[in-house]
C-alpha cells in the first residue's frame, strides 16, 4: 500500500499522462477552415472630368484689320444650343462698309473691262475698215499704172507716186494693226487683273463679315471661357473690346463625358483594355458612376527633370448626370487584386 505522501506525486503524473493523449478538438478546426481570404484593394486615381466632343470658339482673326473687336452678342451660360444656333456676334460696322465699297470698286472695274472690250472691238472694226480701204486704193493705182503706155508721162509719174503711197500705206497699216491689238489687249488685261484683284478683296470682306457671327457646330451647352477684363479674370459681356485669337466659349456634349488622369508607373499593371472602374466626383461625394478604359498611352512619361513616370489614361463614363460638367475634379478608383 503507497503511503500518504507519494499520492500527489501519482496523480499529477496520471494528469498529465492523459492530457498528452487528448486529440484536438473540432472547434479548432473549424476556427482554421472559416478564414476569409484577404479583401482586394483599391486604387484611387485623380483625373479631371472632360467632354469627348468639344468645340472651342475664339475671337475671329480679321485679315487686313487691327486693334480690338466689340462684342454684340454672346449665348448666356449653360444654355444649351443646337448646330447652327448663334453663339457671339461682334461689331460689324467697319466691316459692312469696307464690303460695301469693295463691292463698289469691284462692279466699277467690271463696268470698265466691258467697255475696254467694247471699245477694243469698235477700233479693231475700224482698223480693217481702213485696211480694206488702203487695199482698195492700192488695186485702183495698179489699174491705173497699166495705162502708163496710153498716158502722157507726167500723168504716169502721178500714177506711179500714187501706187507707191497706196503700197506704202497698206504696208503701214499692217504693221500697226498687230502693234496695237497686242496694246489694247495688254489694256485690258491690266484692268482685268485690277478687277479680279479687287474680286479677291471683296470676298475677303464679306469673309470677315462672315466670322463676325458665330454659329454652333454641333449640339451641346454653352461654357463661357474666362477671359482678362478689367483687372480681373471673368466671363466675357456683351460691350467688351476683345483681341483676336482670345478664348471665348466652349461647346461640349453633355451626353459624353470621361475622365481623363495621369496613372502613376506602379499601377500601369493595372491599365487593361476595357478594365471597369467607379468614378466620384469631389464636389458630389454622394455621386458615383460606372466608368472603363478608353485608352492608354501605352509608354510613361514624365515633366521635365522628374523622375516620376505616368501614363496618359481616358476613363469613359457608362451614365449621364447635369452634375458632370468639365474640368470637374474625380477620383477613378480602380480594384487591385492580390
Amino acid at each position: 500500500m503507497a503511503s500518504p505522501a507519494a499520492l500527489p506525486v501519482t496523480c499529477v503524473c496520471l494528469l498529465l499522462s492523459a492530457c498528452s493523449r487528448l486529440p484536438p478538438t473540432p472547434v479548432a478546426a473549424a476556427e482554421l477552415r472559416s478564414v476569409a481570404p484577404l479583401p482586394s484593394a483599391q486604387v484611387r486615381i485623380t483625373g479631371t472630368v472632360q467632354a469627348v466632343k468639344v468645340f472651342p470658339v475664339q475671337v475671329p482673326q480679321i485679315s487686313g484689320q487691327g486693334g480690338r473687336l466689340t462684342l454684340t452678342h454672346l449665348a448666356p451660360n449653360g444654355e444649351r444650343v443646337r448646330r447652327g444656333d448663334l453663339l457671339a456676334e461682334l461689331d460689324s460696322t467697319q466691316q459692312t462698309d469696307l464690303a460695301r465699297q469693295a463691292q463698289a470698286k469691284f462692279e466699277d472695274l467690271g463696268y470698265q473691262v466691258e467697255q475696254r472690250r467694247a471699245q477694243n472691238r469698235a477700233d479693231a472694226e475700224k482698223r480693217l475698215a481702213d485696211l480694206h480701204q488702203a487695199e482698195a486704193d492700192l488695186a485702183k493705182a495698179q489699174i491705173q499704172l497699166r495705162k502708163g503706155p496710153l498716158l502722157a508721162e507726167i500723168e504716169l509719174l502721178k500714177n506711179q507716186a500714187k501706187f507707191e503711197a497706196a503700197q506704202a500705206r497698206v504696208a503701214s497699216l499692217k504693221r500697226s494693226m498687230q502693234a496695237r491689238e497686242q496694246a489694247e489687249a495688254a489694256a485690258l488685261s491690266i484692268l482685268e487683273l485690277q478687277r479680279d484683284r479687287q474680286k479677291v478683296g471683296l470676298e475677303r470682306a464679306q469673309n470677315n463679315l462672315s466670322k463676325l457671327a458665330i454659329h454652333a457646330t454641333l449640339d451641346g451647352m454653352v461654357a463661357l471661357e474666362n477671359i482678362w477684363r478689367s483687372g480681373s479674370m471673368g466671363h466675357a459681356r456683351e460691350g467688351d473690346q476683345l483681341w483676336s485669337g482670345q478664348p471665348l466659349i466652349r461647346i461640349f456634349d453633355p451626353s459624353e463625358m470621361e475622365v481623363r488622369a495621369f496613372v502613376g508607373e506602379p499601377e500601369g499593371a493595372l491599365l487593361r483594355p476595357g478594365v471597369a472602374c467607379r468614378v466620384r466626383l469631389d464636389a458630389y461625394p454622394a455621386l458615383a458612376f460606372d466608368a472603363h478604359l478608353e485608352a492608354a498611352s501605352p509608354v510613361a512619361s514624365s515633366a521635365l527633370e522628374s523622375p516620376v513616370k505616368t501614363f496618359a489614361a481616358r476613363f469613359r463614363l457608362h451614365q449621364t448626370d447635369p452634375h458632370l460638367l468639365p474640368d470637374l475634379s474625380a477620383a477613378v478608383i480602380l480594384e487591385a487584386k492580390p
